[in-house]
């Protein structure tokens, strides 16, 4: 059995995709079979789906980088020795976080500009910075993501070019 810090370590972002996913395709469900058979649709179900689909991609992004997925160009990297690529790799980690962490702060700020906008949704009628508090959210964990990953890295506890596999 999987303990409480292994669940959210290994599994809290595919939780939410999964959970994010299962909604959007019930929403859109029942939208189609509603315009199908009732000739009419939910007002605000087109723009929860769009909402969901957006926290989809921020927390994918952590995802992405818990398994080392993002799109790289390593062949340059690769002409040398594994100690360099290992420092390039570093750097790379370091450049990644600096852009996470501006996603963080400058997410958080304008947050709270929206918040105190007192700007809604046209459909839902929700506080814009609902679905906009997953830049903050997604800055936190891809943060959180690329501190692992360089923890792994300089203890040798994961090589260069292995991927963790989902199970």
């Amino acid at each position: 059995m999987m303990d409480l810090k292994n669940l959210f370590d290994k599994r809290i972002e595919e939780f939410i995709l999964v959970l994010t996913m299962a909604l959007i395709v019930s929403i859109l469900f029942t939208q189609s079979i509603l315009r199908f058979f009732g000739g009419f649709s939910l007002s605000w179900g087109a723009e929860l789906a769009q909402f969901l689909h957006i926290w989809q991609i921020w927390i994918g992004a952590s995802l992405a980088i818990r398994l080392q997925s993002h799109i790289g160009v390593d062949v340059f990297v690769k002409l040398f020795p594994y100690f360099i690529q290992k420092i390039f790799r570093v750097i790379v980690i370091i450049c990644w976080f600096v852009f996470a962490a501006f996603l963080a702060i400058a997410g958080t700020q304008y947050i709270l500009d929206i918040m105190n906008s007192g700007q809604t949704s046209p459909s839902l009628q929700i506080p814009m910075w609902i679905p906009y508090l997953v830049i903050p959210i997604g800055g936190a964990l891809m943060i959180i993501r690329l501190i692992q990953q360089l923890y792994l890295l300089i203890t040798d506890k994961i090589t260069l070019g292995e991927k963790e596999e989902i199970e």
